[in-house]
């Protein structure tokens, strides 16, 4: 069996999204992981999630950037969680999911009840990053019922306090021309990643960096990062009609921990104290690193994931 059909194992027969060289890369990532890859079928749709360990159920949204192979740090350290990373509709290996602009948190929700469905999870805990992060608290505010525990790893976009990387803004040129990204290569990943603090922890995982050099190639997840971009982001700086008030953060009815880093380009220290201080029953926990404090300390936060979750 070659690596294209090792992956689609699930979903043989049926036209992939994506090419062949982002399915090369993340079975190289994945042969030497404990971590196994599959697909299942949520809302009419491929969806392709990356699960390890086995315990209380825990899943991962990544961000409007990367996939569900950068939680792998994470993923390998969680033997008694059931932790499920989750490629979003556009992104990694998932099909695609065409969605409204304004109807972009609504589609949020119905997405992760389906996805939450096919996996049997009546009720799990959340962890998101960026905009994984987004979607969890959306859904936690949604469906609290169906939320246990909620892990914001990273400053989630539409947060109060939170602001847009002036890189992104171009996103929102009312030319309808962003800024083309370099063409991909290991220097333009690390250049990326640099703008989100974490250029010095990325280069520690080459499996990673291969994986968004061919991801940079995918006009799928190309176009679901730019749409996803374009809806949350107008000129000046987050979608007014789209950012989160503090009055829903005081009314959210699940435990929550934020794990941001001190040089998160989203957020200052201030102002994750005063997110995290409108939110009931909240715990915040600042380390020295950027918008992706796992890469740097995988110990210490899956460590501090698994207390918060016991």
């Amino acid at each position: 069996m070659n690596t294209k059909m090792s992956l689609l194992a699930e979903g043989e027969g049926r036209a992939h999204s994506h090419p062949d060289e982002v399915l090369m890369a993340h079975e190289r990532a994945l042969v030497s992981s404990t971590a196994q890859s599959r697909y299942i079928e949520a809302a009419g749709k491929q969806v392709h999630v990356i699960e390890a360990g086995d315990g209380p159920p825990l899943v991962l949204l990544h961000g409007s950037g990367p996939t569900a192979l950068e939680f792998l740090p994470l993923l390998e350290r969680f033997s008694d969680v059931r932790a499920i990373a989750v490629d979003r509709p556009g992104f990694g290996l998932s099909e695609p999911a065409p969605t409204r602009n304004e109807a972009v948190r609504g589609a949020a929700v119905d997405s992760l009840t389906s996805i939450l469905d096919c996996l049997g999870l009546a009720k799990t805990s959340l962890l998101g990053n960026s905009m994984g992060g987004t979607w969890a608290l959306w859904y936690a505010l949604a469906h609290p019922e169906r939320v246990s525990r909620l892990v914001l790893l990273g400053a989630p976009p539409l947060l109060p306090g939170t602001r847009v990387p002036p890189p992104l803004l171009s996103v929102a040129d009312p030319t309808g021309v962003p800024t083309a990204p370099p063409p991909p290569s290991r220097e333009s990943v690390v250049q990326s990643m640099g703008v989100f603090g974490e250029a010095h922890t990325i280069v520690q995982y080459p499996d990673l960096v291969a994986a968004m050099v061919a991801a940079g190639s995918d006009r799928t997840a190309a176009h679901a990062r730019l749409s996803e971009l374009q809806a949350v982001i107008a000129p000046t700086g987050w979608q007014p009609s789209l950012e989160l008030k503090a009055e829903e953060l005081r009314s959210l009815a699940v435990a929550t921990l934020l794990i941001w880093g001190e040089h998160d380009p989203l957020v200052d220290s201030d102002a994750a104290r005063v997110a995290a201080s409108a939110i009931p029953v909240a715990r915040l926990e600042l380390l020295d690193a950027g918008h992706a404090p796992w890469l740097g300390y995988p110990e210490r936060v899956a460590a501090m994931v698994r207390d918060f979750m016991a």
